[in-house]
């Protein structure tokens, strides 16, 4: 690599020496050289020079690569993810660029967006806030090299979703949802010792958990049927007690370590927008996603889908999809709740048939 940049600095010295000077009174390049009446714009020589060390530059790159692969394979997969990374997340933040210009242009919410569309900004979002840390560490002066180790050392912690292999994608997913599903059983007991007036719905509450802890999972009319008691007073997100909210902030990765009314307010929020997703997944069609679009989307909602074909990952959410479609902004704690009723059996009865 470093005979290709002093190459490059060689026939750029050359360029500069033989070819052009700039004329103080014209503002403009011309030869020294007899040219008849044959004039070049300055932002036509710069486009020139600039293909010209662009070509120079992807050819050192190439030799890197090359060399990288035949002595270092393992380090030439990380470098190599790492640029393909980088280009996903400036692709990611042109398309977030034009899907907010559009918001504003055509004076449009959150909610009324395709669902593409809408997934993308709140995975990017997400993956931005995590960024960001890594970001600010690597501010002073040398520290790009400490960084460079942490991410090789700890990359599920530190990388967002662009910089992995397709290999950690499925690894570090499972690790996800295995520290997801491990609060599912916590949920269910809380609502076993939630009391509510209505007794018949207390019961249907009662047999609904026991039906989940006993193995079995549930039908679409079965969690319809205790609807109205996540509307209001005791399971309506923001009259839940307090322990059921930090259980629940789990299941979507959001830390549970705040203050009270910034947790149901967040609890609120992403389960909102969990519901203007489903909304736009509806409008669209399950049928329309591909696999990874799918698999994502079941991951979402609590499942992990990498254990299952596709057809049962469309089958999964489209029972989701049939509960959600039912509910109103205000049943949003019924959402939530679904995560642990739909998805705590269903990968493994799955795999039993």
């Amino acid at each position: 690599m470093a005979l290709s940049c002093s190459s490059l600095c060689a026939h750029l010295s050359l360029a500069r020496i033989c070819g052009f000077r700039i004329s103080r009174t014209t503002n403009c390049l011309y030869s020294p050289l007899p040219l008849g009446k044959q004039y070049y714009s300055t932002s036509k020589v710069r486009r020139g020079i600039g293909r010209y060390v662009s070509s120079k530059l992807n050819f050192a790159n190439a030799k890197y690569e090359g060399f990288l692969k035949r002595r270092f394979p393992r380090f030439y997969l990380l470098h190599h993810t790492f640029v393909e990374g980088f280009k996903l997340l400036f692709q990611d933040a042109n398309e977030v660029r034009r899907i907010k210009s559009k918001l504003r242009s055509e004076r449009l919410q959150y909610k009324d967006l395709p669902y593409r569309e809408m997934e993308k900004l709140r995975q990017f979002r997400r993956d931005l806030i995590k960024a960001i840390p890594l970001v600010l560490i690597s501010i002073p002066p040398f520290a790009n090299y400490l960084v460079f180790v942490l991410m090789y050392f700890f990359p599920r912690q530190l990388l967002i979703p662009h910089f992995w292999t397709p290999q950690q994608q499925v690894t570090f997913r499972g690790i996800y949802h295995s520290m997801r599903a491990q609060h599912y059983p916590t949920v269910l007991r809380g609502l076993e010792h939630h009391k509510v007036k209505e007794e018949p719905l207390q019961k249907c509450l009662k047999d609904l958990c026991a039906k989940v802890q006993s193995g079995s999972t549930l039908k679409v009319s079965e969690v319809l049927a205790v609807r109205g008691l996540f509307s209001g007073p005791p399971l309506g997100i923001k009259r839940m007690h307090t322990e059921q909210k930090r259980q629940l902030s789990h299941l979507l990765f959001l830390t549970p370590h705040l203050p009270v009314f910034v947790v149901g307010r967040r609890l609120n929020s992403h389960a909102l927008e969990l519901l203007y997703l489903d909304r736009a997944l509806s409008r669209l069609g399950p049928h329309q996603l591909s696999e990874t679009e799918l698999r994502q989307a079941c991951y979402l909602r609590g499942l992990n889908s990498d254990s299952l074909n596709a057809n049962q990952c469309r089958e999964w959410l489209s029972q989701w999809l049939q509960v959600s479609s039912t509910l109103k902004e205000s049943e949003v704690s019924l959402l939530l709740h679904n995560i642990v009723f739909l998805s705590t059996n269903y990968s493994h009865r799955a795999r039993l048939h």
